[in-house]
């Protein structure tokens, strides 16, 4: 996988609004060491996809973003339970949610707060959240492996939840279709840009760190060390949304190099890859 010429890891966000102060783009380039692009910038999502298209049609560049890409469905069959009727592949479900939403700057909250409130857990007057939460296959794999997947899409409380992220990201997704493969949705094509779907922590612990945020750069530069990298150089002190995605850029190129199971993990099949997709780096 040595083809792509560029690693980039978008730290995605699911806030309400126009600009987002959780968007972070960083790039892992050759053997440099990864760097921020447009580090003092506040991202709108918009922004994100017509940059993303610009990039992907300059040069084979390998787009990563922290997002699920689809809910889970294999283990009971729909995305949204008691709703027969619904689509049941990914690609189906992103037009599905596009056509539900009227918020801002690809924003889904719309789907989540009015018209599947239902489903998501926004706190205890919802009742027991383990009755909400549910996972995908590449994700009980994960935590079978040690890999600490404990968010999931239904859970829209805390600072640890997805569910903003990943349905304001299935959005994007619906954008992106035809023009840039998105795997495993498509098969990795065998020259030009795709996109995949990542999870930091997944790279953290390649480097051997126990943590999940890195907030400086002597811990950012201990894990770019552990993935073979050099360190990177900055001038400030990165926020989280930063490190996160510098180290996983760096994780990026690391596996897609090193691993020949990048892209062919086992337990992902065609039926797991049209309905619910994989996260790059469980294998």
């Amino acid at each position: 996988m040595t083809r792509f010429r560029s690693f980039v890891a978008i730290d995605w966000s699911g806030a309400k609004g126009r600009r987002h102060k959780g968007i972070a783009i960083a790039e892992a380039r050759g053997e440099a060491a990864p760097r921020l692009v447009r580090p003092d910038h506040v991202w709108s999502r918009e922004e994100v996809a017509a940059w993303l298209l610009k990039r992907a049609a300059s040069e084979p560049t390998l787009f990563g973003f922290d997002f699920s890409f689809a809910p889970p469905i294999v283990e009971r069959g729909e995305y949204l339970l008691g709703e027969p009727g619904l689509p049941t592949t990914a690609r189906e479900f992103w037009a599905y949610v596009d056509a539900q939403c009227d918020d801002d700057d690809l924003g889904a909250a719309s789907f989540l707060e009015i018209a599947h409130r239902r489903h998501f857990y926004f706190g205890i007057a919802d009742g027991v959240k383990a009755d909400f939460v549910r996972f995908r296959q590449c994700d009980a794999r994960l935590n079978a492996q040690g890999g600490r997947k404990t968010a999931s899409a239904y859970d829209a409380i805390g600072a640890a939840q997805v569910a903003k992220a990943s349905f304001s990201g299935m959005r994007l997704l619906r954008r992106l279709d035809g023009k840039v493969p998105i795997w495993p949705m498509d098969l990795l094509p065998a020259n030009g840009s795709a996109i995949v779907e990542i999870y930091t922590r997944i790279y953290l612990r390649r480097a051997g760190m126990s943590g999940t945020k890195l907030r400086n750069r002597t811990s950012l530069n201990l894990a770019l060390e552990g993935l073979a990298s050099p360190p990177a150089r900055l001038r400030f002190e990165p926020n989280d949304h930063q490190t996160d995605a510098l180290v996983t850029a760096a994780g990026m190129r690391q596996l897609a190099a090193d691993e020949p199971r990048a892209f062919e993990p086992e337990g992902l099949t065609p039926a797991i890859a049209r309905s619910e997709g994989w996260t790059f780096g469980v294998l």
